[in-house]
């Protein structure tokens, strides 16, 4: 089996190819289809599980990836810190390519439309796109405070 990482240079050039032709806005419909018709395990486990399954979803999603993170949870919170995106150190390395100018958008896009339909807050914080650093934070919604 292929894994994720294998399609990031993929990925990259096809965000560049509509921006291009197409405009910003083909981008962000191609990443809310994405987060719609593709990310259901994450909304399952989000909707059962809550926090726990975000917990669940990630870690098994960073760990397929590499890079380098950490995961904190609380009773009200999660939070992943990612030091180094490994797609964003694939790029890089790839030296040939030059990554999309919103690469790390796309994270953004896929998981608040995901959790915020379920009650979720989320926010990210672009910490340095040139490593692919950025803090996810995710809240409970308020009424479960």
């Amino acid at each position: 089996m292929l894994s994720c990482t294998e399609f990031i240079c993929a990925y990259n050039e096809l965000f560049k190819f509509l921006h291009r032709r197409y405009g910003r806005e083909a981008v962000d419909r191609l990443w809310e289809g994405i987060s719609d018709e593709f990310l259901e395990n994450l909304r399952e486990l989000a909707a059962r599980d809550g926090l726990r399954g975000m917990n669940e979803y990630w870690s098994r999603a960073l760990t397929e990836e590499g890079g380098d993170w950490e995961i904190e949870m609380s009773p009200r919170h999660f939070e992943i810190r990612i030091r180094a995106c490994p797609s964003v150190g694939k790029l890089r390395r790839a030296g040939h390519i030059e990554p999309y100018a919103d690469y790390c958008g796309h994270c953004d896009t896929l998981y608040r439309r995901v959790l915020e339909p379920l009650g979720y807050r989320y926010e990210i914080e672009y910490i340095d796109r040139e490593k692919g650093a950025c803090r996810v934070r995710i809240s409970l919604p308020e009424e479960e405070a």
